[in-house]
């Protein structure tokens, strides 16, 4: 018998051996099925030997091969990375290059939205459909269809076998979803655009990262089309993450009108189970020529893998935040490094991490400096006072003139505020008393959908008192505004207005949001409260007002980033104003108008602000300046988090000097949230200038722990945190 050496989805940090009949071929990679005290596994093959520590009588056959392509070298190589880098078991990491298991494949079909023939379909279909009933009848619907496309419903009546039709044809590019923001007509390249894709395919072949730095609207989607379709036809293929699920859609409908003979699949966790296997399949065999996905995409295997393109490349949603702690931008460096092949890390604001490697020479930085479209300019941007003479629920009087001006003229506006629910708080006007989550601490959310109070943390939930429980006075206060709040006033001053709210709340359903897309598409709604779902990677032709209520809120915080990801936040958000035709109006709220954030978005120079950005963090030592890794410990009892960290801290002090690394350990304090879903919280941040001294520290300080006792804690490292929790 031979020895499999098997990597499993444990906390264990080792490989499991199991035995497999010689007869048997079977090879680093594989993926198998075993049994770990009784319990059923999936694992992959990490090594094939002949011998074993474990004693034979011991030792466990292997159950099965699973049917699946093996994981090649080059991932076994990236897991093995972010098992070293992110300081994790090996074989959580490689669990995330797995797809999901179970026993049906599934074949993705088109989205339940209502679809359209596009222009490629109206110019092929009619020779191609010469015989199928079934075809004809599907053709001729569509050709007549309304302006608001066809329903799947509706096509599939006319004939049993219309869905295997109308899922090629959607794979095809002749047929795409009805209100999805595709280009009303095929816009030239501008010179800088032109410039950009010559760059990164004259660098096909070889690592080269680029960060392709555009404004908002300035093409950026259509230089990674045009980069991809080159790289397609060299016979290569094309990883494209993207941050969100709800961007998805939307780019892999742009994806099939500019590649339509090319087989792109999505990868992310809105798809069934089946899909996703059936795409991870097509993408590993080769099949697919690219895939389009969230974060854990990354590790999807792809033989003939030529680009790898991060688009939004400084949202947070990239890095995870809990289990195998790792960042898909980061990690994308790495991979497109190992396989000798270009990078390109697009935004209109940049991470700071990626523009100190721009700065530095690391990168090479492309810059979109207007917008494709030659008919839009860059949106004017007010500030305006939060409270005026005129303001009503939280509106201040500006922004009601530019609502009236927008919605006389028939156009779109987006009032943005970044809270959900009705209020933030709920206050006593009489003393102190706020309603705070019982296990987290927090404030309460109030709600009126339905009438609760609500933590946005643990999501615990309480009825709204009809008095204050400390003093009895049931005069009672919502303070603040959310998306709630703010859709019922605008509903009430505008009432002919057609008002959409989008958030959490309304967006919980599959398809909601596309549905909402749609609607906005067909201009079946004027005004759009929403969150940060709709800051980024939307284009609305007919939006042409943006405000913002709340963002000063985002200045007060502890976390060191705050100020770089409000920034990002207010000009992703403001760059959804007029991005055709139509002028475009910005109104921000605000009472510091001095900010150098507000600064940086009038003037749309988010390089100086970068710049004064990297500055602080240089003269305080914080991150990119510095490397930095957290240890985050919950415990039921104070008690017990606070005897785990000081006896983290001593070995962390021992590591350092260990592994003879310049480290500095500051001593364990609380986590920004101190209390959460009745845990408590406290963290321990060490910290280098020399990445290599600090992983060098972090091994030895990892064992230390793992050997520490335990029981009533749960720790985590994080390296390079998003925020210090």
């Amino acid at each position: 018998m031979t020895i499999a050496r098997i990597a499993l989805p444990v906390a264990l940090d080792r490989v499991f051996d199991y035995w497999f009949p010689d007869a048997a071929r079977i090879t680093a990679g594989a993926i198998v099925r075993v049994r770990l005290a009784r319990r059923p596994l999936v694992g992959v093959v990490v090594d094939v030997a002949s011998d074993t520590d474990i004693d034979r009588a011991d030792l466990q056959p292997l159950d099965e091969v699973v049917a699946l392509p093996s994981l090649p070298p080059d991932i076994l190589a990236l897991t093995q990375f972010v098992s070293d880098y992110y300081q994790v078991p090996l074989g959580l990491a490689v669990a995330l290059a797995l797809p999901p298991q179970g026993t049906r494949e599934a074949i993705a079909h088109a989205p339940p939205m209502p679809l359209a023939l596009t222009s490629l379909g109206r110019a092929e279909l009619p020779s191609r459909v010469t015989r199928a009933r079934s075809a004809l009848a599907l053709l001729t619907a569509l050709e007549s269809a309304p302006a608001e496309g066809l329903s799947v419903a509706a096509m599939q009546a006319l004939s049993p076998h219309v869905r295997r039709t109308l899922r090629a044809w959607f794979h095809d590019g002749y047929v795409a979803p009805r209100g999805v923001s595709l280009p009303a007509e095929e816009l030239p390249r501008n010179a800088e655009q032109q410039s950009a894709v010559d760059a990164i395919v004259g660098s096909l072949g070889a690592f080269s990262p680029c960060l392709l730095h555009g404004v908002t609207g300035s093409g950026k989607t259509d230089v990674y089309l045009t980069a991809a379709a080159e790289a397609i036809a060299r016979g290569g293929q094309v990883l494209m993450l993207v941050p969100e699920i709800n961007l998805t859609p939307q780019l892999e409908a742009r994806v099939r009108a500019a590649l339509p003979r090319a087989h792109a699949v999505a990868l992310h966790s809105g798809l069934a189970d089946g899909a996703r296997r059936a795409h991870w399949r097509a993408a590993a065999t080769g099949a697919a020529d690219l895939v389009l996905g969230t974060r854990l995409s990354v590790f999807t295997p792809l033989p003939r893998l030529a680009l790898v393109v991060v688009d939004e490349e400084h949202d947070p949603s990239y890095k995870q935040q809990d289990g195998v702690r790792y960042h898909a931008r980061d990690v994308a460096v790495w991979r497109a490094r190992d396989r000798s092949i270009p990078l390109v890390l697009g935004t209109a604001t940049p991470s700071l991490e990626s523009y100190a490697h721009a700065r530095d020479g690391r990168y090479r930085r492309i810059v979109l400096s207007r917008r494709a479209d030659p008919r839009a300019a860059m949106p004017s941007i007010a500030l305006v006072p939060c409270r005026d003479d005129r303001a009503r629920d939280g509106i201040a009087g500006p922004l009601w003139d530019a609502l009236a001006r927008c919605l006389g003229r028939g156009e779109q506006a987006l009032v943005f505020v970044n809270r959900r629910g009705f209020a933030p708080s709920l206050k006593c006007a009489a003393c102190a008393w706020q309603a705070e989550c019982p296990r987290c601490s927090v404030r309460l959310t109030v709600h009126r959908e339905p009438p609760s109070m609500q933590c946005h943390h643990c999501g615990h939930m309480a009825k709204l008192p009809p008095a204050c429980p400390d003093c009895g006075n049931v005069d009672l206060l919502p303070h603040g505004y959310g998306t709630q709040r703010l859709e019922r006033a605008l509903a009430a001053s505008l009432p002919n207005a057609r008002i959409a709210r989008v958030d959490r709340d309304t967006m919980r359903t599959r398809g909601a949001f596309a549905a909402m897309r749609t609607r906005v598409g067909e201009q079946a709604i004027d005004v759009i409260v929403g969150t940060q779902m709709l800051a980024k990677g939307h284009d609305f032709p007919r939006l042409t007002l943006v405000g913002v209520l709340g963002a000063d809120n985002a200045l007060y915080s502890a976390d060191f980033r705050a100020t770089e990801r409000v920034a990002a936040l207010l000009m992703q958000v403001a760059g959804r104003a007029g991005r055709a035709g139509w002028p475009g109006e910005v109104v921000v709220q605000t009472d510091f108008p001095a900010h150098p954030v507000y600064r940086a978005l009038v003037t749309q120079d988010y390089d100086s602000l970068a710049q004064s950005l990297l500055a602080e963090r240089e003269a305080a030592g914080l991150p990119p300046s510095t490397h930095v890794a957290l240890l985050l410990a919950e415990a039921h009892l104070r008690a017990d988090v606070d005897l785990y960290l000081q006896q983290a801290h001593a070995a962390a002090e021992a590591a350092t000097r260990d592994a003879e690394a310049d480290v500095a350990v500051f001593a364990p304090v609380p986590a920004l949230l101190a209390r959460r879903a009745g845990l408590e919280r406290g963290q321990l941040v060490v910290q280098s200038a020399r990445r290599q001294d600090l992983h060098r520290m972090l091994t030895r300080w990892r064992a230390a722990l793992g050997a520490m006792p335990s029981r009533r804690v749960r720790a985590a490292l994080d390296v390079d945190p998003a925020s210090f929790s």
